[in-house]
């Protein structure tokens, strides 16, 4: 910038000074500048907020005391004065300490008064000086100083060249890029020739703070001193880019929005007057829907409420999709509408017994289902549980009632899920809200009395969005689940004609009040006949269908499953056993391919070519040793025997449970040590024996947690066996909890047990009294080749378990 401007910006347009000066320097007037005689002493002019660099021009408000007082007297005089920066701006009246140690050498070009009675200085700075002692602080500071020469090297003139190119583009572009800096400033910029006023021309006008521009005056060498105000210039030019950058966009965005806008406005006038606005006629079609729909009264209220205000909406409003997507919903529901029910009683028959061998109790409760149906014309649906082991026919016996019925199928997998809002939905409020898994699953069934299967009940979880389980209770209460409410439709709804069916493989992590609105039937596991007929009429057609095998390609006999069943699976129902004859079709679809020779019907070799060898089950072992019996136990997949183990060795009478037991069962092997001891005399056992031998109880597979009472009578039995050293009768198994009185208690999972008895070779099972009634319900082909000894007191057991003749190198327990 000219002359003019400098004075026009700090004067006004009267006040030009008499005598004139270049603010911009050349190379020449640096040399003469650090020619120039520095005095021994100073005065010395605090500076708050700025700090002046050698060659740069700045006017500077004084308004403090000993300042005005200063550039007074030396204005009068040699306009020599020192000017250095405080350490803290804040602070009103420096202390020596409270100044930098660089500072530069100026002169007072001109001094005048403003309008509102402060005084004005323009300074020039000359040169670099350092502060070695205070002189005088009154009545202005006055003190010692030298010169601060700049550091330049001449063998850095390639490098010295570069960086005043840099410097000089990045503040060309920075001008360029803040409409603030008048565009007087490039030509000054442009104008200067050498590296270090340009250096401090830049580090005088750069955006940064005080300590930086003060940290910038103290780099002696020229090369740094350029570097690092070249990397400051950098840093506040990518700030500039981003900022443009960001304006750009938001401006693009907004201009964007603004021109939709009024196209959209244009468009919907076209659209007028053409006749044919979509929106509109949207509208009107779904009003068409509801005038056909079957809903109750206080729907179609609700549905013309909310009709109304979709209308009054602008369509580019974001809430116009949530109430177009809400007023969608309502009519998509099924809300009267219902499937007509088979009341063909035979037909269910057939199709139920067509789809699934056995299973008569769940049959038995359809088939009652409907006729009652059939006389009363309507009821409740009932609420079943169909509560077994994995692969026994659960979930897809839901398909078969289904059919059987003429209802839609609809199903629902709970296993997992852990979020209320799964169950009744979001608040439509929300951003992406939809109904809850039941009216959303119902929506897709058409009507509001399909066959709702909601599988894996007993695998609900709990998290921090609540208990879905309790929100369930509403689901499948009978007397609350006509009036269900969803919290995104928020109108009630009529599930009582939903027939649900859960199911589940533990009732135990069902929550209690949830397992009280249940109609509870148990699907137990299939003995191997019953497997044999299942794989010969569901499994093999169903696996060459779907490996594109014909039966003329492979015949499977009734030896090969029955072996597959016995030496291949360890299941209560049929999952593994429909994978291993998968496996076996997959092969002869292999062979078919490479065109290898083959025999039609499978062989026992290539069975075992093909599966490999069979595993080992748990077989009844022998009665030779004492203290070993066998017992039986229930699993999530079944049942299977177990072996107790005893052993005495000499000691102090103490007791050992090992075998990854759970403290139930720890608490059974008490009782039954305790027992014993209080009814020695039954056994003819002498009472000092217990305190001097250790007994120690072993239940083998120590890495599988056993745990539960069912184990009490076989426990007892062990250790009246190694006290006594007398055999356990053969092929014997038992279960029953026992009391600290020797009462037998009963226990659960009887037919899962009796399978696994007869699996394992078992001939008699000894159960308590009060299981009775849990074997006559189950169908004798399950119990052939089994005997039953049904007791009530301990020392029945004893008695039908324990044999006369003692082992062979029995122990002499005294």
């Amino acid at each position: 910038m000219n002359k003019d401007d400098i004075y026009q910006q700090y004067l006004g347009e009267d006040e030009l000074p008499d005598h004139e000066f270049i603010p911009l320097i050349s190379a020449e007037d640096e040399e003469q500048m650090d020619k120039e005689h520095t005095p021994e002493v100073l005065p010395l002019l605090p500076l708050r907020n700025t700090v002046l660099f050698p060659g740069v021009v700045i006017p500077i408000t004084v308004g403090r005391d000993k300042s005005i007082r200063l550039v007074q007297e030396a204005n009068k005089g040699n306009k020599i004065i020192g000017v250095v920066s405080q350490k803290n701006a804040e602070i009103e009246e420096p202390l020596f300490s409270d100044l930098n140690r660089i500072g530069t050498q100026a002169t007072i070009m001109r001094m005048f008064k403003m309008p509102d009675g402060s005084t004005t200085v323009i300074l020039q700075g000359k040169k670099r000086i350092e502060i070695t002692g205070m002189v005088e602080t009154e009545p202005y500071f006055k003190a010692q100083v030298v010169d601060y020469p700049e550091i330049n090297r001449n063998d850095a003139r390639k490098e010295q060249r570069a960086l005043f190119e840099s410097l000089k583009e990045t503040s060309l572009k920075i001008i360029q890029l803040t409409p603030e800096i008048p565009s007087e400033a490039s030509a000054a910029v442009k104008n200067i020739n050498g590296l270090s006023f340009l250096t401090n021309f830049i580090s005088s006008n750069m955006k940064i703070t005080t300590a930086e521009k003060q940290q910038l005056l103290e780099v002696a060498d020229l090369e740094e001193r350029a570097s690092k105000a070249l990397e400051l210039l950098n840093k506040e030019l990518q700030m500039l880019e981003m900022k443009n950058e960001i304006h750009k966009k938001v401006h693009t965005d907004i201009s964007k929005q603004q021109r939709e806008y009024f196209l959209h406005q244009q468009m919907k006038q076209i659209q007028d007057e053409l006749g044919a606005n979509p929106m509109k006629e949207e509208i009107e079609e779904k009003k068409k829907r509801a005038q056909t729909k079957q809903w109750p009264e206080y729907v179609a209220k609700a549905f013309m409420k909310e009709i109304g205000k979709l209308e009054r909406m602008n369509p580019q409003a974001g809430e116009y999709s949530v109430q177009a997507n809400y007023v969608d919903t309502l009519l998509d529901l099924p809300w009267n509408d219902y499937s007509d029910d088979n009341f063909d009683l035979k037909h269910a028959r057939e199709v139920l017994d067509r789809d699934h061998f056995g299973l008569e109790k769940v049959k038995e409760r359809i088939i009652e289902h409907l006729a009652v149906l059939k006389i009363k014309g309507d009821m409740k649906a009932p609420i079943i549980c169909l509560y077994g082991p994995p692969g026994v026919g659960k979930t897809s016996l839901g398909k078969s009632i289904a059919e059987a019925l003429g209802r839609k199928y609809v199903r629902m997998a709970l296993g997992g899920l852990h979020d209320e809002a799964e169950i009744r939905g979001h608040r439509k409020t929300y951003i992406g809200a939809m109904p809850g898994r039941i009216l959303q699953s119902l929506k897709k069934a058409g009507t509001s009395n399909p066959l709702f299967v909601l599988d894996e009940i007993d695998k609900v979880g709990q998290g921090v969005h609540g208990d879905p389980s309790s929100a369930l209770l509403e689901v499948l209460d009978p007397e609350q689940n006509h009036a269900f409410y969803d919290n995104y439709v928020e109108l009630d709804y009529d599930l009582s004609k939903v027939m649900f069916i859960a199911t589940s493989n533990s009732l135990s992590t069902i929550q209690p009040a949830l397992r009280d609105r249940l109609e509870i039937i148990e699907v137990t596991g299939y003995t191997v006949e019953e497997k044999t007929e299942i794989a010969k009429r569901h499994l093999v057609p169903k696996q060459l269908r779907e490996n594109g095998i014909t039966e003329s390609q492979i015949k499977i006999n009734d030896q090969i499953i029955t072996k597959l069943v016995e030496e291949y699976t360890n299941e209560s129902g049929v999952r593994t056993l429909e994978k291993r004859i998968g496996k076996l079709v997959r092969n002869r679809a292999k062979q078919i391919a490479l065109e290898e020779k083959f025999q039609v019907e499978l062989t026992e070799e290539e069975v075992l070519k093909v599966l490999g060898p069979s595993y080992e089950k748990d077989k009844y072992a022998d009665n030779d040793t004492a203290g070993v019996v066998t017992g039986l136990a229930w699993t999530p997949t079944g049942g299977d025997i177990l072996f107790i183990e005893t052993s005495l060795t000499k000691g102090s009478g103490k007791l050992t449970l090992t075998g990854n037991l759970g403290d139930v069962m720890k608490e059974s092997a008490v009782i039954a040590l305790e027992y014993l001891k209080a009814h020695s005399e039954m056994l003819s056992i002498e009472q000092e024996i217990f305190d001097k031998w250790n007994v120690h109880i072993h239940v083998p597979q120590g890495a599988v947690p056993k745990d539960g009472p069912s184990a009490g009578i076989t426990l007892l039995t062990a250790l009246a066996s190694a006290f006594t050293q007398r055999k356990v009768k053969k092929y014997l198994a038992m279960t029953g909890e026992i009391t600290l009185r020797g009462k037998v208690l009963p226990v659960g999972g009887i037919k899962e047990k009796i399978l696994a008895a007869k699996r394992a070779g078992i001939k008699e099972i000894v159960l308590s009294e009060r299981n009775r009634k849990d074997v006559e319900e189950i169908n004798e082909r399950y119990l052939k080749g089994l005997k039953f000894h049904y007791v009530t007191e301990m020392y029945e057991v004893v008695e039908k378990a324990l044999l006369k003749e003692k082992v062979v190198n029995a122990l002499r327990v005294a």
